[in-house]
């Protein structure tokens, strides 16, 4: 799909490379006829090669998207709405089950209105890696990633039999097999390009940049490398698949100038932290960000990725740094066809997407600029990725938090733990994990954990007795180069043997604690801490025994597993004592940056991502030995607690009915700032008294095979009843119980319970929120939920991206608070019902009356915006969403 040919604009020319040629669009003859573009966002030149590449009757992309494009330097933003096709589409396994579930439904959907099931086909390559389901059961043991990855198959066969049907059922549907890696991290070390290049429908080999969407909000890891991309939702990928183009306003691009050098013993981890708190004060959500200035040339291919994969931390849709000699380096050095490099340098020099250190500055909507040798040490906690702290302050923020965060009235207390020789207390450090595609990625990092390590165990220390360690890297090359540096012993010796290659920790599977720190926890209310390399640490998700969580680098996270606590400056006080009975400190097991450069550059080679990389689809033995049976539409297994087939297109029909208006709707939470997605469709651990768990026990599922909320994304039952169940969810109608619970009649209940009793009484439902709201990642079944709960609109202060655009490809409607209005300043406390009018005849964005009844019966009106922004989410919306309207085209 990479052209139709049609070139209206007469932009088509061809680039010749090492005696190969290829089509192309010019940039340079669009601008002779649209106007100068030197200045333009290397971003948005690539959206302006896809208008030109899409101009045609076919795939109607109109002249004037292009113009558009090129006009948006007048101002540095646009009202236009564009019409964007990528290249490619990126998914893991958690939102991966429930789109081939989705996609296996709408052939089932197809062949009822009468159309042919092949037409369900992804129309561009797909590539899903299983990294998901892995979890820590298993460590500080050398059998540990052996035994987890048994468990991973014996918890999750069903759902691998089901995508390895789906990696045989569809075309252009690659399956990258369990214990291989993390999906961005496959994607930046083998998958991607750069450039793409494939032959279009006369035949020509065309090429163009590479792009994607992911069903993951840190595809914008990618960027790093030159590539554009960002999460979307499921929903909006599978349509992506299927030739739907994703429907967006021009955005706004924000410049961020990058100076000077990091100082010795500051890590890429330390940069991002402090990027996200930058980048989150002036608010992002929305628009791309653009790394430049003399700094970029600083940084390694892997940093930039590092700070590329955090976008969703600081709210942008992505973070952008434009190709350059680093990126080839990179592509040579992870084993990449030299012909694919040859034609990315090329391609990239013709077409004005090659950086130059003496460029000119491009126009952007706003910038800001960072001296990075002004950044510190640092870490980010405890509940918020944006809530970064200098290691040098943690500890005072961590004795201030235990009584203003976290309302201890006993902050020194210290608890025995059964059957040990040690008692626990606020802040001491439970889990330590190097974890996620945003560090393990980097091989400075890396080496830097691993000389800690050694350095350490050279003076005698050991982890803490009460840490459990981990080291979960997401490629198989980590664990070659750590070999090869003589590292991994050192590792090992302090607990932090592999695990698995996948994500872990940083998702929510860090797997039990030990039950004697479990219950020491549990019975005395402490706030214990974890530290992790990832890139999220929202309430609940880590695990639903810490309550505060940072991350860290990953030498960090070995520092803190050897101190043990959160509560002692790590500067001033020794971080364990050696086994000459003197005092260590973080300075004395600190590498050097001339030692980590030299213990990375004899350890880390192209022909170790050759290798690994070789047959990076077939798998091990016992994914070798799943068989499925073959067959245009899936057999759904009655009583299946994994797979069901979804019940979103039922007794549809070619005509899409009327939406209706909201009348008299109840709310089913009242929610405050910053709700994630994780709060909205937790990923973890599934409580056994929840209503999931009931659901599960109800169909013999013991609690040990519950597996997690994020596993059983296939099964509509369970997630429905999940939606709003984080453990740490705030509904203020609840009166003050956390969790998912709400009121009911003036009855405290489940919130799943009380939907269910809403529906059957038949009243329409609202959610209200605050700003951020749907934060985080980018997680369909927050939205899939929120629809099959009954809730019909959502009212916030503000929306992240994905969420947005989730729930009206789920036929929700988003509303927000216009300005000066807010749940607070009309004294919502959830006994008021609400009506909206007019539902069927809205325009993007326009503004929309809401009527509130008050339970004493007074009547009010309030304003709020729509915010369906384009004109193709309004057809999405009207159709009841995205699926129903692409279905319809389809089987029409």
């Amino acid at each position: 799909m990479t052209t139709t040919g049609k070139d209206a604009l007469g932009t088509r020319s061809t680039l010749s490379v090492n005696g190969t040629d290829y089509a192309y669009y010019s940039l340079a003859k669009a601008a002779a006829k649209l106007g100068n573009i030197d200045r333009l966002p290397y971003t948005l030149k690539v959206l302006l090669e896809n208008m030109l590449r899409f101009e045609d009757g076919g795939h109607t992309v109109a002249a004037e998207d292009a113009q558009a494009v090129v006009d948006w330097q007048k101002d540095a933003r646009s009202d236009s709405e564009i019409q964007y096709r990528p290249a490619r589409v990126l998914m893991q396994d958690f939102t991966g089950v429930p789109a081939v579930v989705d996609l296996a439904a709408m052939r089932d959907g197809i062949k009822a209105l009468g159309g042919d099931a092949e037409k369900i086909n992804p129309q561009v390559p797909v590539h899903l890696v299983i990294d998901h389901s892995v979890m820590v059961d298993e460590f500080g043991t050398p059998q540990a990633f052996e035994n987890n990855v048994a468990l991973e198959y014996q918890r999750n066969m069903e759902r691998y039999e089901f995508l390895k049907w789906g990696s045989k059922a569809f075309d252009n549907f690659s399956v990258v097999p369990p214990g291989t890696g993390i999906c961005h991290q496959v994607n930046l070390e083998n998958i991607a390009k750069a450039v793409w290049s494939s032959k279009d429908q006369n035949g020509d080999l065309t090429a163009y940049p590479d792009t994607c969407v992911g069903t993951d909000s840190h595809t914008t890891m990618i960027n790093g490398l030159g590539v554009l991309g960002w999460g979307v939702g499921g929903i909006e990928a599978e349509a992506a698949m299927l030739g739907q183009p994703v429907s967006m306003l021009i955005p706004e691009v924000v410049g961020f100038k990058l100076t000077g050098n990091l100082a010795e013993g500051i890590t890429a981890t330390d940069l991002v932290l402090t990027c996200v708190q930058m980048l989150r004060e002036i608010g992002v959500v929305g628009r791309f960000v653009e790394f430049y200035g003399p700094g970029v040339a600083a940084l390694s291919l892997a940093d930039r990725a590092t700070i590329a994969n955090m976008a969703p931390e600081y709210g942008a849709t992505c973070g952008y740094f434009p190709i350059d000699d680093k990126t080839l380096d990179y592509l040579r050095l992870t084993g990449r066809d030299e012909q694919d490099i040859a034609l990315t340098e090329a391609y990239a020099k013709e077409q004005g997407f090659w950086r130059h250190d003496d460029e000119v500055e491009a126009i952007y909507t706003k910038t800001l600029e960072l001296d990075m040798t002004s950044v510190v040490p640092s870490l980010s906690g405890p509940k918020l990725p944006q809530q970064r702290v200098s290691m040098a302050d943690l500890d005072e923020g961590f004795n201030s938090d235990i009584t203003e965060v976290f309302n201890s009235a006993d902050p020194d207390k210290r608890v025995p733990v059964e059957g040990a020789d040690h008692d626990l207390g606020h802040g001491d450090v439970t889990i330590a994990a190097i974890t996620s595609c945003t560090n393990t990625s980097n091989p400075s990092v890396l080496i830097a954990a691993g000389l800690v390590a050694k350095k350490a165990r050279e003076k005698g220390l050991q982890r803490k007795p009460w840490v459990k360690s981990s080291l979960a890297p997401g490629s198989q090359v980590v664990t070659d180069y750590l070999d090869k540096a003589g590292l991994s012993d050192d590792l090992d010796y302090l607990g932090f043997n592999l695990v698995g290659y996948g994500c872990t920790t940083c998702i929510g599977n860090s797997g039990p604690l030990p039950a004697p720190i479990s219950k020491a926890i549990n019975d005395n209310d402490l706030v214990a801490a974890s530290v992790l390399s990832g890139n999220r640490n929202f309430e609940g998700r880590v695990s639903q025994d810490v309550r505060a969580n940072y991350l860290a680098s990953p030498p960090l996270v070995v520092a803190y597993a050897l101190k043990g606590t959160v509560r002692e400056d790590m500067y001033e006080t020794p971080i364990g004592q050696g086994s000459d009975g003197e005092d260590v400190y973080l300075k004395d097991i600190w590498p050097t940056n001339d030692e980590v450069n030299a213990a990375m550059g004899g350890a880390v080679s192209r022909e170790m991502f050759e290798g690994r990389y070789a047959n990076v689809y077939d798998g091990d033995a016992a994914w070798q030995d799943i068989d499925v049976t073959g067959g245009d539409t899936y057999s759904w297994r009655a009583g299946s607690t994994y797979v069901q087939n979804p019940p979103y297109f039922e007794g549809m029909e070619m005509t899409p009915a009327p939406v209706g208006d909201i009348i008299d709707a109840k709310t089913l939470a009242l929610l405050g700032d910053s709700i994630t997605t994780d709060h909205i469709s937790p990923a973890g651990a599934i409580k056994e008294d929840s209503p999931a768990g009931e659901y599960l026990r109800d169909h013999q599922v013991s609690k040990q095979d519950f597996n997690s909320y994020g596993s059983r994304r296939g099964n509509h039952e369970v997630m429905m009843r999940g939606t709003f169940a984080n453990i740490r969810i705030k509904n203020l109608m609840a009166d003050g119980k956390e969790g998912g619970y709400t009121k009911y009649n003036g009855e405290i209940m489940p919130i799943y319970d009380a939907a269910m009793r809403h529906k059957a009484d038949g009243n329409d439902l609202v959610v209200i929120g605050g700003e951020q709201y749907g934060t985080g990642s980018s997680r369909d079944w927050a939205a899939k939920g929120t629809n099959l709960l009954g809730v019909k609109a959502v009212i916030v202060e503000s929306y992240e991206r994905i969420h947005r655009s989730n729930l009206i490809g789920m036929g929700v409607l988003p509303l927000q608070f216009a300005e000066g209005v807010d749940r607070n300043t009309l004294s919502l406390d959830g006994t008021e019902t609400f009506t909206i009018k007019g539902v069927a005849s809205l325009d993007p964005r326009q503004e929309v009356e809401v009527e509130m009844t008050r339970a004493d019966g007074t009547t009010s009106t309030f304003m709020t915006d729509c915010r369906i922004d384009t004109a193709n989410e309004m057809e999405y919306f009207l159709n009841g969403g995205i699926l129903h309207y692409v279905l319809r085209n389809l089987a029409g």
